[in-house]
């Protein structure tokens, strides 16, 4: 039975050379960062290093960049911090309805813990908000907007360069959750008017527990975690060197490759989009067709759930999913795909392929080969489905 990992948008396969670049900093350079000695000096090269390259590939500078736990960590330290720190200012936040549960759940606890005021943006039918929306949303004491670079579940791009702008010009700070865009499309956090970007490793073949947050100079963000004085203050705990070395391994080359991946990556998404739609009747592509992340691919499915076409592609070898990872073990339907104007029974049959740069033609078409005849046995078991007609 052949294996066919189309789930990279939960996480990815750590690269070689990636593995190889830590591996010194578990056997040879193993001191803490933050001693004197030079075991310690060692270890500190390697963040130093990983600092320049994470800020590179965003056009920052390395003091901009903190080293976090991931995108989760990421978020929450910005929504908290922000909260905390510009509470004179005001106690209104912008977000969109289609954010990551780290971003949504946070601010739902800030709601009810601190009284701080939300306004949820809706979407259009691709998951995207307007710049213009943003604009309307922006009161007197809206201190941040929050809206994600890219969407984890469907993969629409946002427009960030113009939501970015219209922020810079009402003085209102500006982050973008990026964990899914980072090392796919071209990000430059100042061209884009963005002052907190959150990121993290394991989406762009790097090692997971580890990311990191973009923090342009002036911006007042206290620590979420304290207890020490690493990353300036801002992040207390001595740093996973091996996995932030990593990161800066996989970064750095996923800048470096990133036109070629590009490339290579659209080619096969759209094989898989125009051959399912070929084979598969009654079924819908989900986001927006050309802005979307080069490697997503996801659809709804009627008549059928989900979960029962990802425990039968299991049988054939192929890794899927019904949506994001981190709310694999809910039965309600994708809060995005409801945001977007699907109905419960749809987006019930949500299906997510999520390519990287090792997927092959013969692996696309191999999924093309087992997908269809499993709709088609499934649908044959469904009640609502009658031939294609309701």
């Amino acid at each position: 039975m052949k294996k066919v990992y189309l789930d990279n948008a939960a996480t990815t396969r750590v690269r070689d050379e990636v593995i190889s670049a830590m591996l010194p900093y578990f056997t040879e350079y193993y001191g803490n960062p933050s001693s004197l000695h030079l075991f310690a000096r060692e270890a500190a090269k390697g963040l130093d290093a990983a600092r320049a390259q994470v800020a590179a590939a965003l056009n920052a500078t390395p003091q901009e960049i903190v080293f976090t736990g991931g995108g989760s960590e990421g978020d929450n330290m910005v929504l908290r911090g922000i909260a905390r720190a510009y509470q004179k200012q005001g106690a209104h936040i912008i977000t969109s309805a289609v954010e990551h549960h780290a971003v949504l759940h946070t601010l739902e606890a800030l709601e009810k813990e601190q009284g701080l005021s939300v306004t949820y943006l809706p979407v259009d039918e691709y998951g995207r908000v307007s710049a213009a929306q943003v604009e309307q949303a922006i009161r007197p004491d809206t201190i941040l907007v929050s809206i994600m670079f890219a969407n984890n579940e469907v993969g629409t791009i946002m427009p960030v360069e113009e939501i970015g702008r219209v922020c810079r010009a009402h003085k209102v700070l500006f982050h973008t959750d990026a964990v899914q865009a980072v090392g796919h499309v071209p990000i430059d956090v100042e061209a884009m008017h963005i002052d907190l970007l959150s990121l993290s490793a394991h989406k762009f073949h790097g090692p997971k527990g580890v990311g990191a947050l973009y923090v342009r100079k002036g911006v007042r963000l206290p620590a979420l975690i304290t207890g020490g004085g690493q990353e300036r203050k801002k992040r207390a705990g001595t740093e996973n060197v091996p996995g932030i070395v990593g990161m800066g391994v996989a970064i750095e080359l996923a800048v470096a490759e990133l036109a070629e991946n590009t490339k290579a990556m659209c080619a096969l998404r759209d094989r898989l989009i125009s051959g399912m739609e070929a084979r598969i009747p009654e079924i819908k592509l989900n986001g927006h067709r050309s802005q979307r992340l080069p490697n997503n691919v996801n659809f709804s499915i009627r008549y059928i759930e989900g979960e029962s076409i990802l425990l039968m592609l299991d049988l054939n070898g192929i890794a899927a999913s019904s949506g994001s990872a981190c709310t694999s073990g809910s039965l309600d339907p994708s809060h995005v795909l409801l945001a977007m104007g699907l109905t419960h029974e749809v987006a019930h049959g949500s299906l997510r392929l999520t390519l990287s740069r090792y997927t092959t033609p013969e692996e696309i078409d191999y999924v093309l080969e087992i997908l269809p005849p499993i709709i088609e046995k499934l649908r044959a078991m469904s009640p609502l489905y009658q031939g294609g007609q309701n």
